[in-house]
């Protein structure tokens, strides 16, 4: 249950007594107990502004609580969310794999209009004997892209070791797959308002996915978009299953943007503009697209990245799908 409390409340006692989280508002204190809790005490009503229901712990990144979508402001003139209708196109290589490439993929970025540059620098790698990123180094260099061409910049942080220097560097994080539940990462996250992109472990439930988005908005930090990137089914010929029955569960029944990341789901260049149409008919608030100067000489993830003439043909089909769903590509 969600509560809307004065402030005058003993807010402490009001915690204790419920079990609950506390988020202050300008005129008001939104205490989130767990969903188990249905009714406020009686003893507590006089202070109690609001109340709300729940039935599971999906509570804050409900629609019944925030009827609408998010808002997430990258600056003034870039917004997902709230009723932009933008759908925010996110590209880079797999991994910053040196200063040359990045600066490459940067100003093909800028070419194309692109604002949002992702490349990763810690590498949560299946085997310890691939690419494991350039790690902090890789850091270094978005930034220094960053500063050039004035593109924002997104990575991944693998875990919580490195969190803090992620938080620095970058203008928006990205949590992935393999490290939704780490809490360490979710807790650090929670106490910034930067933008945190959250990946749905791949073996994980709609459920256990906004779980986790949960552990970011109970500490304070509003800026959470779900990313959709393909769970681990019975097929054997693409990478993963790009889950796009979630989405529309995620659309229906969240108000937290949407982003989508098909590269990743196909697992296979040749797929990625087909699934990437689709996703963009589904009405969502991004995408996540895999681009690199040279796939073949990609240190991690090879297979799937667009080489630059394939993106451009990709991104001049879009508009048209866009358009056909009232979005607009940015």
């Amino acid at each position: 249950m969600i509560l809307h409390v004065q402030k005058k409340a003993n807010i402490a006692a009001l915690q204790d007594f419920y079990r609950a989280y506390s988020l202050e508002e300008k005129d008001h204190y939104v205490l989130i107990t767990p969903s188990a809790i249905k009714e406020v005490d009686e003893s507590h009503k006089k202070f109690v502004i609001d109340s709300f229901p729940m039935e599971s712990d999906i509570q804050l990144a409900n629609r019944k609580y925030i009827t609408s979508t998010r808002k997430i402001e990258f600056n003034e003139d870039l917004c997902i969310g709230g009723d932009t209708n933008n759908t925010l196109m996110i590209t880079g290589p797999c991994s910053v794999e040196s200063e040359e490439q990045i600066d490459t993929v940067a100003q093909f970025c800028v070419a194309q209009g692109i604002k949002v540059l992702r490349a990763g620098c810690y590498k949560p790698r299946t085997s310890p004997y691939t690419f494991q990123g350039l790690g902090h180094k890789g850091l270094i260099l978005l930034a220094k892209m960053r500063d050039k061409y004035g593109l924002k910049i997104i990575t991944e942080v693998k875990d919580a070791t490195h969190v803090d220097d992620v938080i620095e560097f970058t203008d928006i994080i990205q949590i992935g797959a393999k490290a939704m539940y780490d809490h360490g990462i979710l807790r650090a996250c929670s106490k910034i308002q930067k933008p945190i992109v959250l990946k749905r472990g791949f073996g994980s439930t709609l459920q256990e996915f906004v779980q986790s988005a949960e552990f970011i908005l109970s500490g304070g930090n509003n800026n959470v978009a779900l990313c959709e990137r393909g769970i681990r089914t019975y097929e054997t010929k693409t990478r993963f299953t790009l889950d796009l029955c979630g989405v529309a569960y995620l659309k229906e029944h969240t108000n937290l943007p949407i982003i989508l990341d098909p590269s990743h789901a196909m697992g296979y260049a040749y797929g990625v503009p087909d699934l990437t149409r689709a996703c963009v008919a589904m009405g969502i608030d991004g995408l996540l697209i895999e681009t690199h100067p040279n796939p073949k000489e990609a240190k991690s993830d090879a297979s799937q990245q667009l080489n630059f003439e394939e993106f451009i043909a990709l991104k001049k089909s879009l508009d048209k799908v866009a358009s056909a769903v009232g979005r607009k590509i940015v």
